[in-house]
């Protein structure tokens, strides 16, 4: 009896043991689990407090430069309107473009037998006068030619105050926002011929004749996903090549252009791509 309440006592003294150990073990484990989450805690606190007081002390970046603007090349621009005997259609032409904000000028180029009327006349310094606004004023001027040929487009203007030129159709018309970027563009390159109306040329190679050439419309330039040349009806160029294409070109050049009643507008492109050696510049809308 004795020895079996002996080894009672001794078992339950294991088990004391075990369970205190066990017991001291799980604390040990968790205050050591305590103190790494505590540790991070505090790690974390720390390096959050001085990344935000980094921030705080940084020097704020500079605001992005403005847009660049290129120098204005003889103030604003002028236009130089090709018409005839659509009246309707140029006095809508006048009183769209006369509210562009850069327009210095607007010069008619005027080939009809008969001088326009003193009623057309009124009309249009009218309107060109109704569009001034805050003290600017757009210049009207009638460019009055004896012969009728397409080359009367390109002659030289004497009184032309500015150095871009936006030549354009009476019966074209687009937005003076699109207007006002194409001189934007022109101002970046004023050598170069900047245009809305893009066409492509190229070798004729059935013929084997390196100097004769084919000429596609815009369905070319769409189909191909190139061009070669803009068209006069709607674009920028200098004023300089007035004085080029009249007293410089090939007389032959203005001699077909004047029989055939077309291309003028090919050959100002031609003209001003081998002055610059460079191609013109297509404004897609």
């Amino acid at each position: 009896m004795r020895g079996s309440c002996c080894c009672w006592n001794r078992r339950t003294e294991q088990r004391f043991r075990l369970l205190a150990i066990s017991t001291v073990k799980s604390l040990k484990i968790k205050l050591l689990l305590f103190c790494c989450v505590a540790f991070t805690l505090l790690a974390f606190s720390t390096s959050a407090s001085s990344f935000v007081l980094w921030i705080n002390n940084q020097t704020p970046p500079p605001p992005p430069p403005p847009p660049p603007r290129f120098p204005d090349s003889g103030k604003g621009y002028s236009i130089v309107m090709n018409t005839w005997k659509r009246y309707d259609l140029l006095k809508q032409s006048i009183k769209h473009y006369s509210s562009c904000p850069r327009l210095e000028s607007v010069h008619i180029v005027w080939s009809e037998p008969d001088p326009p009327s003193d009623i057309l006349l009124k009309f249009l310094h009218h309107v060109v006068k109704s569009k001034s606004k805050d003290g600017r004023y757009v210049k009207l001027r009638f460019d009055i030619n004896k012969e009728d040929s397409l080359n009367n487009r390109f002659k030289e203007i004497k009184d032309l105050e500015t150095d871009a030129v936006f030549s354009i159709d009476d019966d074209v018309i687009f937005p003076c926002s699109t207007v006002e970027f194409a001189f934007d563009v022109w101002q970046s390159a004023p050598d170069t011929m900047v245009g809305f109306v893009p066409r492509v040329h190229w070798v004729d190679s059935l013929e084997g004749n390196d100097s004769k050439f084919i000429y596609g419309g815009w369905w070319s330039v769409w189909w191909t996903g190139t061009y070669s040349m803009v068209l006069s009806k709607a674009a920028f160029f200098h004023k300089k090549y007035f004085n080029i294409y009249t007293n410089e070109m090939p007389s032959s050049i203005r001699e077909y252009v004047t029989k055939n009643r077309n291309c003028e507008d090919i050959a100002m492109s031609f003209l001003v791509a081998n002055a610059t050696g460079a191609p013109p510049i297509w404004v897609k809308v």
